[in-house]
């Protein structure tokens, strides 16, 4: 099996940006321990903070892999682009966020992603990545 875990912007920060919300993990550590305890899975990681590229990222592996794991971070507020790549590629995709968007800002209650995601996982921290390898099991 071969998932593909693609992040947003600002997720490069993970472990210095805002710690109370994201914690103070960075995401290569825990993309480690990721793959340490799913070892019989073939995960990649992609991270850009530009939305083209994480269209191109979806596209590149949308056909050819088992599953994406998508946190556009912001963009998942804003990006059409990004929602159309998803319904485009024949690849099943969760979208992640590692706080419980809802419970925040309100522009971030709006989702252009979750209509064409296979499932929606959020506010369990970076548990939230583990969470949607498991749904592909």
């Amino acid at each position: 099996m071969k998932i593909c875990i693609i992040n947003g912007p600002n997720l490069n920060l993970l472990g210095k940006r805002e710690p109370e919300v994201y914690g103070s993990q960075t995401f290569e550590d825990y993309f480690e321990t990721l793959q340490q305890k799913f070892q019989n899975v073939e995960l990649s990681y992609y991270q850009s903070n530009i939305e083209g590229e994480l269209i191109g990222k979806i596209q590149e592996v949308g056909f050819s892999f088992d599953g994406i794991i998508l946190n556009a971070g912001a963009y998942t507020h804003t990006s059409i682009g990004l929602g159309d790549a998803m319904k485009a590629v024949t690849t099943p995709v969760i979208e992640v966020h590692i706080s419980n968007t809802y419970a925040r800002e309100s522009f971030r209650h709006q989702s252009y992603l979750s209509g064409n995601a296979k499932g929606v996982i959020l506010g369990f921290g970076l548990k939230s990545y583990e969470l949607a390898i498991q749904s592909f099991l």
